[in-house]
């Protein structure tokens, strides 16, 4: 099991869950977080054992957003020394190129949680701005404590949404809420981010982490693997498809291919003799031949 400074790693009957780990800055979000949870995912996607993740963070605060310890610097990177623009080059996933260190880093775990193969819950139990919130936009499900704050403060700090939310928010929220939270950068509470459709569910602190595990033990205990992974990536990609056309193609290939395997077979004779399903396949190994079908390599 992997060790982290910045994060706590914790599996427990198939449920991962991530606690980022800096309560004496409310867990504010700096690079060494940010590459160590690229890390982790990156090992929760390879480890068959694991089935559902949920993110949340130690102490009082969720995510306060970016470290502002570089005081005026902050986001300054040309101004930034030596030493900070080491600090972010040395993050996993940049591309290359003389400027590749300038790329968000809060974008690249964004992304990397895009492309994440199994479902995955934020608990969000306390303040959770900036990056602390937008985080989580590519998360599926959100939930929240009664003490949580929220706020997309970016025009208050002078700058603009980042982590992709300019893609992600509008979509949760529709881009007339959207806009309302990131033109104000105001810092709001739970109810209106539960009113709004943000997160699914308001819980009593001492019942956040409950609540979400007993969401992700639902996934772990009951279902496939291979369908669960396949159904994700499907919800997410058919958010910028043009024609239902897509979600029909995507659907016929694998009600074919899935339906040929093991899984398929233990569902439905499981339901027939009203037991428990024993699913066999593995994320790692048995996902469909056209599976990712979003790479065009696919197609040829």
């Amino acid at each position: 099991m992997p060790e982290f400074n910045t994060l706590q790693y914790q599996v427990v009957d198939h449920v991962l869950t991530l606690t980022m780990n800096r309560p004496e800055r409310l867990n504010a979000f700096n690079s060494e977080m940010q590459r160590e949870f690229l890390e982790a995912l990156d090992h929760a996607d390879q480890d068959d054992e694991i089935r559902a993740v949920i993110v949340t963070g130690e102490g009082r605060g969720f995510c306060a957003g970016a470290d502002l310890a570089r005081g005026a610097e902050t986001f300054d990177y040309d101004n930034q020394d030596s030493d900070a623009q080491a600090e972010r080059a040395s993050n996993e996933g940049r591309q290359e190129g003389e400027n590749s260190w300038l790329r968000d880093g809060g974008g690249l775990l964004s992304l990397r949680i895009y492309e994440f193969n199994k479902p995955i819950i934020a608990a969000i139990n306390g303040p959770a701005v900036g990056v602390g919130i937008t985080m989580t936009l590519p998360m599926d499900i959100r939930m929240a404590s009664s003490a949580a704050r929220i706020g997309f403060v970016f025009s208050r700090r002078g700058i603009v949404p980042e982590a992709c939310s300019s893609y992600f928010l509008p979509r949760a929220v529709g881009v007339s809420k959207a806009l309302e939270w990131a033109y104000s950068g105001r810092v709001f509470d739970a109810q209106e981010a539960h009113e709004a459709g943000l997160v699914r569910s308001i819980h009593e602190p001492e019942e956040l982490l409950p609540a979400a595990r007993a969401v992700a033990l639902e996934i772990a205990e009951n279902t496939s693997a291979v369908s669960v992974t396949m159904i994700r990536h499907m919800m997410w990609r058919m958010l910028g498809a043009d024609h239902p056309m897509e979600a029909h193609k995507i659907d016929s290939r694998g009600i074919y291919h899935l339906g040929q395997g093991a899984d398929a077979h233990e569902g439905v004779v499981s339901f027939l003799e009203k037991r428990p399903a024993a699913f066999t396949l593995k994320t790692s190994e048995d996902m469909p031949e056209f599976f990712p079908w979003w790479d065009e390599r696919h197609f040829e």
